[in-house]
């Protein structure tokens, strides 16, 4: 019979006493009985790990304890409940929280326990998992692995120390082997010569003197490898093989952690689903399988053969050869080109399979396993598409402390490139493929087919669910509610939105989707958006209230149709702002061809009306302006020569404007006016508009009628002559206490209206147009309505329009009026005028007080908003992309304040003027703004350490980061002005120029440290290792696109101290010179830096921006200044007639656009101040003359 444990009782009831006074967790939780279904409620009290319970709080003796040493504590659901007891019993049974306590042997039941609140139940759970030891035990084994792994190196240097022994005794034998043949010898010789008399013993004091002197002999030559060895402990290739070995050592870190995540990806989520996929009611099928985990079990393999290759070099540490293994690797790796290829698409695969909520719940499922840590499916699938980059930035850093010398140098860094070649290859497939991939996926699930879809160039924007309201004559809303059931079940349509179309589907039934009969493919160059549905009509005055604001309606004018409007319901106001601002963004950069977001484009796409492109006074040279045959980006000739007065007024030309010639005149206008005469013509046009603009700038704003064709007058005392001024208003427009609404311009013109000058009498017009009867046949005419709707957010303006929203596109139609004639007495307008208005940014919505009926024909007031958009428009553009005229003279910016105050007081300014007026007022009275970008300054104060780093202890990679960061820093600090004149050519160059020069002094200044460093070393490998690693630091600058830092390098390895020190070179390996010649024919000055030009362009076609190395990026700053220099040179400014040289400022312009595209960009670098306060150590620079001296005393010259 077994006997029962026996434990001391004393002891037990002694610490169930701590446990009630002084224990971990204390309260009530309900334990379940043996009995089935059947739970107690105990007191529970927790001490260190023991756990007991009993029957109440006041109980003094315990009915039970738990060891819980080595347990698990988890969440379980909560049991299933009969039907019998009331249904508020079920229900608090179903809130309460339930765990189990497992004590992970079978000896042992699992503790079943819950509690009341769920917060409570999760600090049970925690206070258990702490009393269990879990993490204790984990750490124990983690120590135990890593004793055990001493252990076998103790026994491993034990062997090695047998082995030695047993040499050393091999040895000894063998001396005295020899020793004894010595003596054997000497006897022989000895009876050879038998009467040679036999010398006298030498002097005892003799022989100590040999002793002592055998003594030290052997002491100075053990002393002489002890200093040996220390100093080469010391000494920097012991240093770069300790940290070799330190990126090895992390290395196998990463790959076994790597491994690991790959052995969950597939014994975690592959295997088992391909069992579920093979199960009667499989939750997925086997191509989804394949088509989400693509080749991964694959991969793990390999990588598993890699890291016990990895291993098995570790066991013989210190000697660590892995190139070997990457030969072995690298012809494997391809396997991960069909992974990345189609990684987006697995991920589509697996968010579809996510439907299925069999799928679903079974994937949580998996994803709860405790060796997942929390990490979801999608996590995993992820971790090989990091493993190639890994690798290359792990041999980078490899190559950068392994001596040229080293056996497997060269074989590493045919590694390094053959990765990099494949990384290459596997971005250029997927960056071609994924756009396709997602087109044709949407192309599938649409019944018809979409061939827009097959489209290259088309690019997925957004897709969701809208409501589409039906419509009836003249646009007018139908009266339904938004929560009508037969609305959202006969109006809801899946909307598709790509960068050139829009698409609106019906589903089926069966889940399909087919393309609506008509409106189905909407072209974005076509459609009109407006934020809010017209409020004149009585009938849809109330549609806001009625659908709650979250309705938007897009017009469309197909050119072989009758326009048409579609009305889309959103879910919510979120998803309507961010519908609109989506549309309004694809329709803005179809119609604009990203002139609203890339204001540095060589060419601007605005279109220009044909009655203006086709006019030849426009483009007609005169005394005082001649153009040339270039086309400028509004397709109209370019100017050449201009006086000051014909430019000033081509920028406030009301009829259209090219962001060109505003680039180009912000950049120049120093070189022939000044900001002040500017500021004076921009007021005058604003304050006196028909006394300032010239009448050849009104000529084809108006189209008037035969009768009064050819009369002008200019009444300069017409009562709307003068602006109003009135206290200012504020600065903000409540929508709620002064709603806008849409407003309506019709501008009647006759078919048969010739050009002719502008008639500038004040006009009456009815406010009522007259109706005709049926049968009455109206005179032939066109309407012309200007529709516009207020902006809902602020935002940043665009180029051409500083008055509206960008979620808010400025939009111009024609429409016939059905059945209604003009007054006779109606002002006329042409479409000149209107595209003037479009372009000049017209004002959004009648601000109230105003008759709108009275502006409907008032040409003064069409032609003051357009002169005040215009005005707005090139204080905005100057305000925000020319801020540095701004901060470098105050009194100009004051005046602009005051300009800007000035119009925020015009009683008749429009809503959306006054929002951006306030928003360039706000934008300019921003005193000491927060400086994103650092400066220069600022990193040296942050770099005051104690104790800078060495050349020999910082990689390559921290100092070609470094190099860069400071460089760009630099060469962002220079404001474009000084880019004018050529004042880093003249005497006083540091005064006009102070920042090129600061430029070029640090550009000397890393030069010079450079060839110091490498000078500094007294034995060939030291320097040769000194230029590989700075050619490798070059390299790297390459890659970040930093060419300055490349020719700093460069520059400084050509030096004549350096470049005659031809045994330095000769140590040199072939890989370094070669990867040097090639860094040096990229930054060459043949052909006026001709490859370094290709080098910036060399992705053309895969980019936006007019110099197409993507920024960041720091080039040359000489290259530019070189370009300048020959555009000053070989032009004048002005020519004989004294009129301004406009083409030389155009090609100035384009130079300065491409320096402040690079400016404007910073990278995301850390700063590591240890490297920087070394970068600006001057105290480690040596001047030329004591470099050269240095290089004969290495190296002297050879003799004639």
């Amino acid at each position: 019979m077994q006997k029962s444990v026996r434990y001391n009782e004393g002891h037990a009831l002694y610490l169930a006493f701590l446990a009630r006074k002084e224990g971990t967790k204390r309260g009530f939780l309900s334990k379940k009985a043996a009995e089935a279904s059947r739970w107690h409620e105990k007191w529970f009290a927790l001490y260190q790990n023991v756990l007991f319970y009993f029957e109440g709080e006041q109980s003094g003796r315990p009915a039970g304890m738990y060891l819980l040493e080595g347990c698990s504590c988890e969440r379980t659901p909560a049991p299933p409940r009969t039907s019998a007891g009331p249904a508020g019993a079920r229900d608090a049974l179903d809130k309460q929280y339930y765990f189990t306590v497992l004590f992970g042997h079978e000896g042992q039941k699992p503790l079943e326990l819950r509690c009341e609140e769920e917060q409570a139940g999760k600090e049970w759970m925690e206070a258990i998992h702490q009393a269990s030891y879990a993490d204790i035990l984990i750490e124990r084994e983690v120590l135990m692995q890593k004793y055990i792994h001493l252990v076998q190196i103790v026994e491993t240097e034990k062997i090695a120390a047998n082995q030695l022994r047993h040499q050393l005794e091999d040895q000894d034998t063998e001396i005295e082997r020899l020793k004894s043949e010595i003596v054997a010898l000497n006897k022989t010789k000895e009876r050879m010569r038998p009467y040679h008399s036999h010398q006298e013993d030498e002097d005892p004091d003799i022989k100590k003197i040999k002793k002592v002197q055998s003594f030290m002999r052997g002491w100075l030559c053990r002393r002489k490898w002890k200093t040996i060895v220390q100093d080469y402990i010391c000494s920097p290739h012991a240093e770069s093989m300790r940290k070799r070995n330190q990126i090895v050592f992390t290395m196998v870190e990463a790959e076994t952690e790597y491994v690991h995540q790959l052995y969950i990806l597939v014994n975690g989520f592959l295997r088992p689903l391909r069992m579920a996929a093979s199960s009667k009611k499989p939750p997925i099928s086997h191509d989804d399988v394949s088509s989400i985990f693509l080749n991964s079990e694959t991969i793990m393999f390999l990588h598993e053969i890699f890291h016990q290759g990895l291993k098995a070099r570790l066991a013989n540490w210190p000697t660590l050869v892995l190139a070997d293994l990457f030969d072995i690797l690298l012809p494997m790796l391809n396997i991960y080109q069909e992974f990345v290829r189609n990684h987006q698409y697995s991920l589509q695969v697996l968010a579809n399979c996510k439907q299925n909520r069999d799928f679903d719940k079974l994937l949580k499922q998996y994803e709860a396993n405790p060796a997942c840590e929390g990490r979801m499916l999608e996590t995993f699938l992820t971790y090989p598409m990091f493993q190639i980059p890994r690798y290359i930035i792990t041999l980078h850093e490899l190559l950068a402390h392994t001596p040229h010398e080293h056996v497997e140098r060269k074989s590493l860094e045919f590694a390094k490139s053959k990765l990099e070649e494949l990384s290459r290859v596997m971005h250029d497939e997927v960056s071609d493929t994924e756009n396709i991939r997602k087109n044709l996926a949407i192309e599938r699930m649409i019944v018809e087919g979409c061939d827009i879809l097959l489209d290259t160039s088309q690019t997925f924007i957004r897709q969701g669910s809208l409501i589409q309201v039906p419509s009836v004559e003249r646009g007018k809303l139908s009266k339904v509610r938004l929560g009508s059931l037969s609305l959202k079940k006969e109006g809801e349509r899946q909307c598709f939105l790509f960068t050139k179309h829009f698409l609106i589907c019906t589903r089926s039934s069966g889940g399909k989707l087919h393309l609506l009969k008509t409106g189905g493919v909407l072209s974005l160059i076509q459609c009109t958006l407006i934020e809010e549905p017209d409020a004149s009509d009585d009938d849809s005055k109330g549609s806001g209230h009625m659908f709650g604001h979250l309705d938007f309606k897009i017009v469309v004018e197909p050119p072989d149709a009758a326009p048409f409007t579609v009305v889309l319901l959103a879910p919510s106001r979120q998803e309507k702002a961010a519908w609109m601002s989506d549309i309004s963004q694809c329709v803005d950069n179809i119609r604009c061809n990203g002139l609203m977001t890339i204001v540095f484009e060589e060419n601007s796409k605005v279109t220009v009306p044909h009655m203006i492109k086709s006019d030849a006074r426009l483009h007609k040279d005169d005394t005082d302006i001649c153009f040339s045959k270039t086309l400028n980006s509004c397709k109209v000739p370019q100017i050449r020569y201009a006086s000051v007065e014909r430019l000033l007024e081509r920028l406030t030309d009301l009829r259209f404007l090219s962001i060109d010639f505003l680039n180009t005149f912000l950049h120049t206008y120093r070189i022939f006016t000044t900001a002040t005469v500017v500021l004076a013509k921009l007021s005058d046009i604003y304050k006196r508009p028909f006394t300032s603009i010239p009448v050849r700038s009104l000529e084809l704003f108006f189209a008037t009628s035969p009768n009064n064709r050819g009369e002008h007058m200019v009444d300069g005392k017409s009562p709307r002559l003068c602006r109003k001024f009135s206290s200012p208003p504020p600065l903000a427009v409540s929508r709620t206490s002064s709603p806008v609404r849409a407003r309506k311009l019709s501008l009647t013109s006759s078919l048969n209206a010739r050009i002719g000058a502008l008639d500038l009498t004040t006009s009456s017009c009815s406010s009522s147009p007259t109706t005709h009867s049926p049968t009455a046949s109206p005179p032939p005419h066109t309407a012309a309505v200007l529709e516009s709707s207020p902006a809902d957010r602020a935002g940043d303006s665009t180029e051409l329009s500083p008055c509206r929203s960008p979620s808010t596109p400025r939009h111009l139609r024609y429409r016939q009026p059905g059945g209604q004639a003009a007054d006779s007495s109606h002002c006329s307008v042409s479409p000149a005028s209107a595209f003037a208005i479009a372009t000049a940014a017209a004002g959004h919505g009648s601000p109230p007080g105003f008759n709108n009926t009275e502006r409907t024909c008032d040409k003064e007031f069409i032609i003051r908003r357009t002169a005040t958009n215009r005005v707005l428009n090139v204080l905005r553009h100057w305000v925000s992309k020319h801020a540095q005229d701004f901060e470098l003279n105050n009194e100009l910016k004051m005046n602009v304040l005051n300009l800007l105050e000035e119009v925020l007081r015009d009683p008749d300014l429009l809503p959306q003027e006054r929002k951006a007026t306030a928003n360039i007022l706000r934008a300019l009275s921003q005193d000491d703004q927060d400086d994103i970008h650092l400066k220069l300054e600022d990193i040296i104060q942050m770099t005051d350490c104690p104790k800078a780093e060495c050349f020999e202890t910082l990689s390559a990679m921290e100092l070609a980061e470094q190099i860069t960061l400071l460089d760009h820093v630099v060469f962002r600090s220079i404001p474009y002005e000084e880019f004018l004149g050529q004042g880093w050519m003249k005497l006083d160059k540091n005064e006009r120029t102070p920042y090129i020069m600061k430029t070029s002094q640090h550009f000397n200044e890393m030069s010079n440290l450079v060839a110091s460093q490498i000078m500094n070393y007294a034995d060939i490998s030291s320097r040769a290792n000194a230029i590989e690693k700075w050619v490798a630091v070059a390299d790297i600058c390459r890659c970040l696109h930093n060419y300055n830092g490349v020719l700093e390098i460069t520059a400084a390895l050509n030096r004549s101290a350096i470049y005659r020190l031809k045994k330095t070179w000769a140590k040199v390996s072939k890989q370094t010179k070669a990867l040097m010649d090639k860094l040096q024919k990229t930054v060459s000055s043949e052909g006026r830096f001709k490859n370094l030009r290709e080098t910036l362009k060399k992705n053309k076609k895969h980019s936006s921006w007019p110099c197409s190395c993507n920024p960041p990026a720091v080039p040359y700053l000489g290259m530019y200044l070189t370009d300048l220099a020959f555009i000053e040179e070989g032009t004048p400014n002005f020519t004989e007639e004294g009129l301004v040289n406009f083409s030389k400022m155009r090609m100035i312009s384009h130079i300065i656009r491409e320096i402040r595209q690079f400016q404007q960009t910073a990278y995301r670098i850390d700063q590591q101040p240890k490297v920087i306060q070394y970068l600006l150590d001057k105290a480690l620079i040596i001047d030329e003359d004591t470099l050269y001296e240095l290089s004969l005393k290495i190296e002297p010259r050879l003799p004639a």
